[in-house]
């Protein structure tokens, strides 16, 4: 039976990683670009779990070879289907019974596949041992109150080749009260740090990156420590725009895009709850409650912007040790291109990493 170790599967060129976990535990984490095809339903691995339990080991491989005997045609069908030019990856939660049967049924059916050692959690362990360790010494941080388009900015120096942490849409949140619209429920930690690691493998080469300041919490997702370490004593750069601009931004990238789905209203109003129990100012209450029952969105993130979310926002800042530059930009599009020079200036060059090529 071959067998590969988690850090010998980062060597592979474009392995086709096939997790046959159950879809509650893929769905709870998984390495990024896995392909579940589970050998057990969640209500199988459970009854077979609740066998172990009570009636022991014998049994519950028993029950197992019953669930698992009908689906053994389609379950290797469905693993070929996926084979392509890279090498086969099995695993398993901790590379036990699951991924050693399902190896030896594709050696009996002629395919070939690694299966990897220790499964996902050894996977998780040798992430969160990499990470600390594989951040670039230097950050340049972008700060800008709410609005201002930092992550925009942040994607359109990516595609000019310069090193970005995505940190955002690595949590699936945009970090604030309403910072899920639009994205789902988020990420966990889990999956944030699968993204965190990738998005590291991608930027190895570089001495910096990009990112945007962030507090420690972005959605369900904490940043490890090492990594607030850095952003804190980074070079920072801090873009400013009209009110008039920002609340445009957040109007297109909050509102236009969602306001006619069915569950946009309702997840507007559980927002304005939460920011209504920080809001002393019964007249500020009182005018956002108004703008929410007459559905005038631009009203109220206007007022969201000038009552809540600016007296916050400088109070963050002084967090951060290094220099702060200021670029007074009309848009995103405009503070990439004075980003972009102001880095130049700094010797911040370019980096195309060839695995983003």
């Amino acid at each position: 039976m071959k067998e590969i170790t988690v850090e010998e599967l980062f060597k592979l060129k474009e392995p086709i990683i096939i997790d046959i976990r159950s879809p509650i535990e893929f769905n709870d984490g998984a390495i990024p670009g896995a392909i579940n095809v589970p050998l057990f339903s969640d209500e199988e691995r459970q009854e077979v779990g609740t066998i172990y339990k009570h009636e022991g080991q014998a049994a519950a491989k028993w029950k197992a070879m019953e669930f698992v005997s009908p689906k053994i045609p389609v379950l290797l069908k469905t693993i070929k289907s996926y084979q392509r030019s890279g090498e086969l990856v099995i695993h398993c939660w901790r590379g036990g019974m699951r991924s050693k049967a399902v190896v030896t049924f594709l050696e009996f059916a002629g395919i070939y596949a690694w299966r990897l050692l220790g499964g996902y959690k050894e996977y998780r362990h040798y992430i969160l041992e990499k990470i600390p360790t594989n951040i670039p010494n230097q950050a340049v941080v972008l700060h800008g109150m709410t609005g201002v388009g930092k992550t925009e900015v942040l994607k359109i120096l990516e595609k000019r080749g310069y090193p970005v942490l995505d940190l955002e849409e690595m949590a699936g949140h945009r970090g604030s009260i309403f910072g899920t619209i639009g994205l789902g429920d988020g990420h966990n930690q889990k999956t944030f740090d699968s993204l965190l690691y990738k998005g590291l493998q991608e930027i190895k080469e570089s001495e910096y990156f990009l990112v945007e300041a962030e507090s420690k919490r972005i959605g369900k997702a904490v940043q490890p420590e090492e990594l607030m370490d850095v952003k804190f004593k980074g070079v920072n750069i801090y873009i400013h725009s009209s009110l008039e601009q920002r609340v445009k931004h957040l109007v297109s990238e909050y509102v236009l895009k969602y306001e006619q789905e069915a569950w946009y209203h309702d997840k507007i109003c559980l927002g304005i709850e939460k920011v209504l129990k920080r809001v002393k100012d019964v007249e500020i209450r009182k005018r956002l409650m108004e703008t929410l029952h007459e559905k005038n969105y631009q009203e109220m993130i206007t007022i969201l912007l000038e009552q809540y979310y600016d007296p916050r926002y400088d109070y963050a800042r002084q967090e951060y040790e290094g220099e702060f530059f200021d670029i007074f930009a009309e848009n995103p599009i405009d503070a990439a291109v004075k980003i972009s020079a102001k880095l130049d200036e700094l010797s911040f060059q370019p980096f195309l990493a060839a695995n983003k090529q």
